[in-house]
């Protein structure tokens, strides 16, 4: 891109399609012509491990998906996110009752899911976890090449920028919004969630036992539908129908040994929310 002086004046300009522009315009962004995104580690797989629903579990499950996890690294690429569970809502609750705002509530949820990361890759440490930031998701070849399996926390790095709800203080970019966020910046081979559930119900199947399994829906099915409650953030839906390199995200049961497995070899195990 040249450079270009401004008329009467010393000062230059970079010449772009965006120079003078306004990037509110709804008709310029319409007009806007790029090219399409690159998919930074298209045979990498993030699979995100639920706090709630395995890891505040403690031996009864996590033992298990980390085994899991740990003979599947031999065939498959995994970067493991991890959500906050119980402890998050715990601290989510005090925050709330005294008075805290989102921001300060989404950074208490940070430190919980950061906990829950550390302690996932030091289970993983005898088979190659290693605990990483944010900051290095661009050095995952590095991790891969040394035989490693990458861990990070899934909390979104919002926290006192977090955006206020509608209703409540309680951030709705949390740790599912995070995971699906970053699959969606490397453009991940997949995206699997390890709930305590074998996938997306009607309702909740823990107080309605007769709740209607959903195996396959879209992201604008579920947008428009209104249930009351979802396995996922709702924001996840949004952003899985506007990316340009996600096709779908995976919901398995972590309880049923081999979800996961079937999950990564492609199969149709659980619920599938695919982008449309």
């Amino acid at each position: 891109m040249p450079l270009m002086r401004e008329r009467d004046s010393k000062r230059l300009h970079i010449k772009s399609r965006l120079m003078g522009e306004s990037l509110v315009s709804e008709s310029f962004i319409d007009s806007l012509e790029v090219a399409p995104q690159r998919r930074l580690f298209p045979d990498v797989n993030v699979v995100k491990i639920g706090g709630q629903s395995i890891c505040d579990r403690g031996k009864k499950a996590l033992p298990a998906v980390i085994e899991e996890i740990a003979v599947n690294s031999k065939e498959h690429k995994m970067l493991i996110m991890t959500g906050g569970g119980t402890r998050s809502r715990h601290i989510y609750a005090i925050g709330l009752e005294l008075g805290m705002p989102t921001g300060v509530i989404a950074a208490f949820g940070s430190s919980v899911s950061k906990q829950n990361a550390l302690l996932v890759a030091t289970m993983l440490a005898p088979s190659g976890g290693v605990e990483i930031d944010h900051e290095s998701i661009v050095k995952l070849p590095n991790y891969f090449a040394q035989g490693c399996i990458p861990v990070t926390h899934a909390m979104p790095p919002y926290d006192f920028f977090a955006i206020p709800p509608a209703k409540g203080r309680i951030p709705i970019h949390r740790t599912d919004v995070g995971t699906i966020l970053l699959a969606d910046l490397i453009g991940a081979r997949s995206c699997i969630f390890v709930k305590d559930e074998r996938g997306l119900y009607a309702d909740d199947p823990k107080k309605n036992p007769d709740a209607e399994f959903i195996p396959h829906t879209t992201a604008a099915e579920l947008s428009e539908g209104k249930l009351d409650d979802l396995i996922i953030e709702r924001p996840c839906l949004e952003i899985l129908h506007n990316s340009q390199v996600l096709d779908s995200v995976q919901i398995v049961n972590g309880l049923e040994k081999g979800s996961l497995t079937k999950a990564l070899a492609g199969d149709h195990v659980g619920t599938i929310i695919t982008n449309g």
